[in-house]
């Protein structure tokens, strides 16, 4: 008979293998460098790229590094991490005798918090919150096929691969047309106005009134990045399949699977946005009416680059196992090296991180703040970015060190598991 109580809490040290955190740690500094460039709200932003249009030779090739290789492929890298937990955390319930149906109870809880994370994080900070884009997915992604067969997570990654592929087809086939137009047809001209990035909830210089443009930006933005561009949702069930085979966790037992994966996911995502990156660094050019053909052909590509990074970090997780002097328990910094620890302390603190990083950027750079972003370029605001993330690191290894966990984590796994229940004094 199986209880239908939890028997067991989070996730302890010993448990933790050093892939998954060292994808997170390393893919935050990915994150700042992509939503970084959002608030260079002075500047005039390109509809294809949302990085500025002018800027020196410098700040061009800083652009053409960030669209081909970060840019929409960070967050499905995420997603994937994401419910790759959300399997480890079912396994390690239901394999301590908690009961299915409450193990699932329990990741629908965390999804529908991580909905509310985003929401407050929205509201405060930062309107490209990805937070609850991912809960609103899991939500549905459990509901749906958190119990499936193996092939029909399959079948269905590549029905929704299917669609988005059909999608961006007729994209492509749809810009070649509206490039035609002469650039100051009406058409044209309302097309490329639609096109152009918002930046009003940076530019404002009142608090109050960016909540309400930021809320608006979210809502819109969580509905289309986790539901119905369906990068995010593909990502899920992969890693609902890969984390039933524990692929992260044992990777020396399938390297040809992530080598593979690594050189065609990477070399894609790179490919992909080639044609981008070359016209917002003006060696092609492709009409501004037309430049929304670049957002469908970066979400399929990014799919890809997403999974590619995925696996080199699988990879790199099998060496540092390889060579670890002690248990995962010890000291990271010991075990894996000053370097290596460190990214993972940060990658198992990656809510706090990722919350942090908004701290540090929105109210020293948005115009409702210090309005700092208005006197950046694309290179010096890649500094800025790589320097926060600097900060989340010393932060990160000071609460390792110290042996703390990140505040965020902590108030989820409070929210999520309840008080954990007081020790019995010993005599």
């Amino acid at each position: 008979m199986t209880t239908t109580a939890l028997t067991r809490g989070p996730v302890q040290a010993a448990e933790r293998s050093p892939a998954p955190d060292l994808a997170r740690g390393f893919m935050l500094l990915l994150i700042a460098i992509a939503n970084t460039p959002y608030y260079l709200w002075a500047s005039e932003m390109s509809g294809g790229a949302s990085h500025p249009v002018d800027g020196s030779a410098l700040d061009k090739v800083v652009d053409f590094l960030i669209i081909t290789t970060v840019d929409l492929r960070t967050y499905p890298m995420f997603a994937f991490l994401f419910g790759y937990g959300m399997m480890q955390l079912y396994n390690r319930q239901v394999s301590s005798g908690t009961s299915e149906v409450r193990a699932r109870k329990l990741l629908q809880r965390r999804n529908w918090l991580l909905l509310a994370f985003g929401f407050v994080h929205a509201a405060l900070l930062w309107m490209g919150d990805v937070l609850g884009a991912y809960g609103l997915a899991g939500l549905l992604m459990v509901w749906l096929f958190f119990q499936v067969k193996d092939r029909t997570l399959i079948v269905w990654t590549s029905v929704f691969g299917g669609l988005l592929t059909i999608g961006t087809v007729f994209s492509v086939i749809g810009a070649w047309f509206v490039a035609q137009l002469p650039a100051d047809d009406p058409t044209a001209r309302s097309i490329a106005s639609d096109l152009a990035p918002s930046s009003d909830s940076m530019a404002t210089t009142s608090y109050l009134v960016s909540i309400v443009e930021r809320l608006g930006y979210w809502t819109l933005g969580t509905f289309l990045q986790g539901l119905l561009v369906l990068v995010v949702p593909m990502m899920l069930l992969l890693a609902f399949w890969a984390g039933r085979r524990r692929i992260l966790e044992h990777p020396g037992e399938h390297l040809t699977l992530l080598r593979r994966v690594a050189v065609v996911g990477i070399t894609i995502g790179w490919l992909g946005p080639l044609p981008s990156a070359l016209d917002h660094v003006g060696i092609i050019d492709v009409p501004d009416h037309a430049a929304f053909v670049f957002y469908p052909v970066q979400f399929l590509t990014g799919f890809f680059g997403g999974l590619g990074y995925v696996a080199l970090f699988g990879l790199i997780g099998h060496r540092v196992a390889q060579r670890r002097s002690g248990p995962p328990s010890g000291n990271l910094f010991l075990t894996d090296g000053p370097f290596t620890g460190a990214v993972q302390a940060v990658g198992k603190r990656s809510l706090t991180s990722y919350l942090l990083q908004s701290v540090l950027c929105a109210p020293v750079l948005a115009a409702w703040g210090l309005g700092l972003g208005q006197y950046l370029s694309s290179w010096s605001m890649l500094l800025y970015a790589v320097l926060v993330w600097g900060l989340t690191v010393v932060f990160a290894v000071w609460q390792e060190r110290t042996g703390r966990r990140g505040p965020a984590e902590v108030a989820l796994r409070r929210l999520v598991y309840g008080r954990p229940p007081r020790r019995p004094a010993t005599a």
